[in-house]
């Protein structure tokens, strides 16, 4: 190694520096002479190798030149950034662009509305989470493995073992085990199950559901907080009936129904497949098997709870008769509501 041979190296990356004409090449260059693996540095690791008096002069040298290199890439680095930064040039010629307004989903909307008016009768709001075990998703609900119910509330599993969550009832669970009644709250979220996406059915859908429990409540709590949602969410002409159902969480049990919208009971329609009433929600008494799983005693406490769809309430609300269009992203679709 010589002097003259750091020299022509020196002279080499300051005029490759100055010909850099953006940060990308300048940062080649850099990487080139002063990198990990650059041609300077690999100099200066080479000095332990020269002898002690040429080491001395060669490495002063390389040092300097080090330097003056740095010193000269942050400087090219500070006009190239300048330059970049440069903006064209606006035509202010040109006529305004008004901005585009977004819109909260449709979805989004009605659940926010359900929440309000259930909140507004005293309810509190909870969330849990998506994916869950299967004691809180069925077990402690009273729906024991191999049950012919869970065909209902068939879910995605995971592969340990986990699932997501096919309601929201697992909620209401972990409420009662932390909490002791009086307990009122609604549980609104996403939930899943493997079903077919079509008119009616998606395998990811919203749900709101409800759980009040005290001493001596009863079905007729129920029918009165149901009567009112109806009245707030679909008008003051709306009329309501109770179906007996089967939950196996809830004992009795209810399904739901208002009057039709779409043909006010008059003539029957396509909607209501001709009954003139439109299922709704499923509802019931909390089975004291259920209460007894969180730690709740059922000879003090009773309850009711009661599970709807958000998207089924979003096509009844706005008369609309394919899911799907809740889903496809279409602005002509979305900007109506």
């Amino acid at each position: 190694m010589e002097i003259k041979e750091i020299e022509e190296l020196g002279k080499k990356a300051k005029e490759e520096i100055l010909a850099s004409q953006n940060l990308k090449d300048l940062e080649a260059v850099r990487l080139k002479y002063l990198g990990r693996k650059g041609s300077l540095t690999t100099i200066l690791r080479g000095l332990v190798n020269q002898p002690e008096d040429e080491r001395r002069v060669l490495g002063r040298l390389a040092n300097t030149l080090r330097d003056e290199l740095t010193a000269l890439v942050d400087e090219r680095k500070g006009l190239l950034a300048e330059k970049e930064e440069v903006q064209p040039e606006i035509d202010i010629t040109l006529p305004g662009r008004k901005p585009w307004m977004g819109k909260i989903h449709p979805i989004s909307q009605v659940m926010k509305e359900i929440c309000e008016i259930f909140i507004g009768m005293g309810f509190k709001e909870e969330v849990g989470p998506e994916i869950e075990t299967e004691w809180y998703n069925f077990d402690a609900l009273n729906i024991p493995k191999d049950h012919p119910s869970r065909d209902m509330f068939s879910s995605f599993y995971l592969e340990d073992g986990s699932l997501l969550r096919s309601h929201t009832s697992p909620v209401q669970v972990r409420v009662m085990e932390r909490q002791k009644p009086p307990i009122r709250i609604i549980a609104p979220g996403r939930v899943f199950r493997p079903d077919d996406f079509d008119a009616t059915h998606s395998p990811v859908f919203h749900q709101v559901e409800g759980l009040y429990i005290d001493e001596g409540v009863t079905f007729a709590d129920l029918k009165g907080t149901m009567r009112e949602f109806c009245r707030r969410m679909f008008g003051e002409g709306i009329a309501m009936r109770f179906l007996p159902s089967y939950f196996p969480f809830t004992e009795p049990s209810a399904e739901v129904a208002i009057s039709c919208v779409i043909c006010q009971q008059e003539k029957g329609c396509s909607t209501c497949k001709g009954t003139g009433w439109l299922e709704i929600l499923g509802s019931g008494m909390v089975h004291p098997q259920v209460l007894r799983n969180c730690k709740i005693d059922p000879e003090r406490y009773s309850g009711y709870a009661f599970g709807l769809g958000v998207e089924r309430i979003a096509m009844i609300k706005y008369r609309i008769d394919d899911l799907r269009l809740f889903y496809e992203n279409d602005i002509r679709f979305l900007e109506q509501f």
